[in-house]
């Protein structure tokens, strides 16, 4: 069996002259749940929609399921569900109907497909319901539905959260990480909710202007985010120079405001606060913090791109 469902290497895409991915390389293995993560714009959905195969990439590679040549990936894809922006609903047939019509579309034999879908999206008792009638939370659902028909291996969805209420995000987040660790399906998504993504996936990807900034696990994840000190205090220039000298720490950052955040540091929090003092600087603030992952996102887009 494969170690990695989806691997591309170099993958580019321009619209004209705009380069909306540039040299992407993302790795996303068998029984993870992979979360995407960029701003509007950021290339989330370009690269989601060649993997689907939507679109076709101007430059790089694609694998899927280790398959690289091009009528291998098409077969490939076969083992793929995809939700990318919205689906088209036929407004006026039942919820049940719209998923026997996109059952024969994909000539996925078995009514019971159908069933299946229903069950594992929490949409059995709206079945008979028209779509025009559905709530914005359900819909997402019947996309979601759509996707599954067949269980495929590989789920691709873009902003599968995107608009919901949080009960129906709570929903939403207990039905993929229930078909993750159930149905043993492959997840990538992408999502604005950086929240929500900590509490379902266990790999990221960070993109900005179509380049991917990082790839990192969760578990790497959590060890960048982990607890750092935040002290304020009259002079952070001459407090820093003292962080070095006695206390011989040189992982820190001076921010605006008198802020100075003190990194990677096992110390008791209150040393730091009489270093301060005992030499003469007034401590305005002390605190020790926890950074979310919106913050580290927000750091890692002041690096900036590499264009």
């Amino acid at each position: 069996m494969e170690a990695y469902v989806a691997q591309t290497k170099n993958l580019t895409k321009y619209y004209g002259s705009f380069c909306a991915l540039d040299k992407v390389s993302i790795s996303v293995k068998r029984g993870m749940i992979y979360g995407l993560i960029g701003d509007n714009g950021a290339g989330k959905s370009t690269l989601l929609k060649l993997l689907a195969g939507q679109i076709f990439a101007s430059e790089g590679e694609i694998s899927l399921f280790g398959e690289t040549e091009t009528s291998r990936i098409r077969r490939a894809r076969a083992r793929i569900g995809v939700s990318i922006e919205n689906a088209g609903f036929w407004q006026q047939l039942s919820v049940e109907k719209n998923l026997e019509y996109f059952r024969l579309q994909k000539g996925i034999p078995g009514k019971h497909a159908v069933e299946e879908a229903l069950e594992m999206t929490g949409l059995k008792n709206a079945a008979k319901k028209k779509c025009r009638e559905l709530s914005l939370g359900m819909r997402q659902r019947l996309g979601l539905a759509i996707a599954l028909i067949g269980v495929p291996e590989f789920l691709i969805l873009d902003e599968p959260i995107n608009g919901l209420d949080p009960s129906g995000i709570l929903e939403m987040r207990n039905i993929l990480v229930r078909l993750n660790q159930e149905k043993r399906i492959t997840i990538l998504l992408s999502s604005h909710i950086l929240s929500e993504l900590e509490q379902m996936a266990t790999e990221y990807g960070f993109l900005q202007d179509g380049v991917l900034l990082e790839q990192v696990s969760a578990k790497k994840l959590h060890e960048k985010c982990r607890d750092y000190i935040e002290i304020k205090v009259s002079d952070p220039e001459r407090y820093t120079v003292l962080l070095e000298q006695k206390l011989h720490h040189t992982d820190y950052q001076i921010l605006p405001g008198g802020r100075v955040h003190i990194l990677n540091s096992d110390l008791p929090t209150e040393l730091f606060g009489s270093t301060a003092s005992e030499n003469g600087l007034s401590v305005i603030g002390l605190r020790r913090c926890q950074r979310s992952l919106s913050e580290y996102y927000m750091e890692l887009k002041k690096g900036g791109s590499r264009r």
